[in-house]
């Protein structure tokens, strides 16, 4: 979740893509991805045809390779059959004469070998041919499927960047990863192994029922008469095996929440000695997964020898009513027995694959309904239709009337008034849960207030450009999240385009370019995950040197000081009188090292601003703001002391 909650730049902020989204966007009334979607299965399935339509030209390709897959079976089918009846012919002169295609017999000098050898010659054609469809059926159909791949990943993921706090918050960071790795598979599905598929396999049946026909009526009717039962069979089969995939993506949601915690909470296990509770956990996660998917497989495994039980039937007929036309000379031996088999067998085939599809469609229904979801959730926080553009701030911040609720009856703010002056230093103030990091998170604009408003500059921030806006404010959080890359490319995370001298002056400023330039490749020194090769003081001074880099006129920080040592807190102050330097400045902070550096000092109580003013007025009054203090001061005579300073 914290890679998702803090990898922020100012992209996150851009408007939608000037290209249209692949899939409409609608917006659903709660942000918490539950999987208890009320949209209906037809619903979902217009959606997966718009995004199949998406790509027509591919999968038109895709077809019309299968097309002359099919066109080249049945010429060396026919080719096949036709020599038969040559032969049987040569044989027999008085009996059936050979139907030959288009009336185009061979020259009445041609010797029957002779007669074969052609024929043979077209089979062996007609075959590398077929081979070599089939080959540029696969490669076609393989590009289209990755590059449907690549762009619901894509689009998933932009969506994802542009979700606000609030969504992240309901939403576990393990359901997200697996709706884009492993539902967005299941998405593309629906576009070549349900369309295309179905296209296929309907135009097929179509080429088969066609020449089945022409060569007997009767026999065709008689040998497909248990076809229908194969279509009722196939939609009872869907209708039992959704709710069965349905559980298994939610199961495999808890198998990776599972992964995901145990490798970020690998101290804590071993710790405290849980590594075989906690691999139990998981094998009995992983063992749930395995037995939902076999009870689906087990499913599909009786219902797919029941369908070829079905054809069965139609070879019998074939057997018993095509043995009495041939007896009778009503068809020819090679077409009437030798291809109508073959036609017969791949008929049954192309019906077969109706398991396959109707397979497809569950999955592709179950892994769409989960990544519409996030397609669908709203996007709270953006640009208004006529933003205003705000390109350099000076920095005065005001609060008017604002309030804040996460739900309607979850007050966090209400209330807040006060005004900040460009270059001012604000310390935020209060115990656990009195609203100061919500307050903070309000002037980027992360959240919008319920009522009031917060200005910039004496601009309202919700009428301004959202990069603009989030340009001119550094942002520094409690805990400094890094990429696993340089630690010139973590520096300027949010302006790329960046000079190596504007990376190595941010550090400058930041304190941070003395640990950087001893580190084993300097500023060219891959960072490990989460900033696991660097200290708590190197990780935070890192955080202010991105923040920094951007020269915003706004400085917020998140109790930059909290859980650490005397030592790395000189460190981090160190880099915070030098970043504080002509910005306006919100410190979240209980340390009195901290809080003596702020012009002004906000102390928040149960969401309302109970006391503000300077540190030295603060610290001469009864309050809140001395039991704050109190905690980390020995006794009333250093308080005192401070007061009078």
């Amino acid at each position: 979740m914290k890679l998702l909650l803090f990898a922020f730049d100012t992209s996150l902020a851009t408007d939608r893509m000037c290209h249209g989204p692949i899939l409409s966007v609608t917006s659903p009334n709660s942000l918490s991805l539950t999987g208890n979607s009320k949209r209906s299965n037809w619903s979902i399935v217009a959606r997966l045809f718009g995004l199949a339509w998406h790509y027509r030209l591919g999968c038109v390709a895709v077809l019309m390779w299968q097309i002359a897959v099919v066109v080249l079976e049945l010429v060396v089918l026919a080719l096949t059959g036709l020599g038969i009846d040559a032969l049987r012919h040569s044989l027999d002169p008085m009996g059936q004469s050979p139907r030959w295609p288009f009336g185009i017999a061979p020259p009445a000098d041609w010797s029957i070998m002779t007669t074969i050898a052609v024929i043979a010659v077209v089979i062996l054609g007609s075959g590398l041919l077929l081979l070599g469809a089939k080959f540029v059926s696969a490669v076609t159909a393989s590009r289209l499927v990755q590059q449907i791949v690549v762009d619901l990943r894509t689009q998933v993921y932009d969506k994802l960047q542009r979700l606000s706090f609030r969504f992240f918050e309901a939403n576990n960071s393990s359901s997200l990863i697996n709706r884009v790795a492993g539902d967005v598979q299941a998405v593309r599905r629906f576009v070549d192994g349900v369309t295309v598929q179905v296209l296929i396999v309907v135009l097929s049946l179509a080429v088969y029922l066609v020449y089945m026909l022409n060569i007997h009526v009767g026999l065709t009717l008689a040998c497909l008469c248990t076809t229908p039962l194969l279509f009722v069979a196939a939609v009872r089969f869907s209708r039992s095996v959704k709710p069965r995939y349905v559980q298994n993506r939610h199961l495999m949601d808890h198998l990776v929440r599972q992964l995901v915690e145990s490798v970020q909470g690998v101290s804590v296990i071993k710790g405290f000695a849980q590594e075989r509770p906690q691999s139990e956990r998981f094998r009995q996660a992983n063992e749930r997964v395995k037995n939902k998917k076999h009870e689906i497989f087990w499913r599909i495994s009786l219902f797919q020898p029941s369908m070829g039980m079905l054809t069965q039937i139609n070879l019998a007929v074939l057997l018993g009513y095509g043995g009495y036309l041939i007896l009778t000379s009503q068809l020819p031996l090679g077409v009437g027995l030798f291809v109508f088999a073959g036609l017969l067998q791949r008929f049954s085939s192309q019906v077969s694959q109706i398991t396959n599809i109707t397979n497809s469609i569950q999955t592709s229904l179950t892994g769409a309904e989960r990544v519409f979801e996030v397609l669908d959730a709203p996007v709270e926080i953006e640009s208004p239709c006529r933003a205003i553009s705000l390109p350099k701030v000076q920095g005065a911040v005001q609060f008017e009337g604002v309030s804040f609720a996460y739900t309607p009856d979850e007050s966090v703010l209400c209330d807040i008034d006060f005004s900040v002056k460009p270059g001012e230093c604000v310390a935020i103030a209060g115990v656990t849960g009195s609203g100061k990091s919500t307050l903070l998170s309000l002037i980027p604009r992360f959240y919008d207030p319920t009522s009031g408003r917060v200005l910039i500059d004496d601009s309202d921030i919700g009428t301004l450009q959202l990069d603009d806006l989030r340009r001119n404010i550094g942002v520094v959080f409690q805990e400094s999240f890094l990429f696993s890359n340089t630690a010139a490319a973590n520096i300027a995370f949010g302006h790329p385009e960046a000079s190596r001298e504007q990376i190595k002056q941010a550090a400058r400023l930041a304190c941070a370019d003395e640990f950087i330039v001893e580190l084993p490749d300097g500023y060219d020194t891959v960072i490990g995950e989460h900033g696991s090769n660097l200290s708590g003081g190197q990780r935070q001074r890192l955080a202010i040197a991105r923040a920094l880099l951007l020269d915003p006129a706004i400085l917020l920080m998140d109790d930059p000081t909290a859980a650490i040592d005397p030592q790395t807190e000189d460190e981090i102050l160190a880099a915070m009188d030098s970043a504080m330097l002509g910005r306006t400045t919100f410190v979240i902070t209980h340390r009195m090292s901290t809080l003596q550096r702020a012009d002004l000092v906000v102390v928040l109580a149960h969401g309302q601003i109970v006391q503000i003013g300077s540190p030295a007025e603060l610290l001469r009054l009864d309050g809140h703001f001395r039991t704050v203090v109190g905690l980390q001061m020995s006794d009333d005579d250093t308080i005192n002391a401070l007061a009078v300073g």
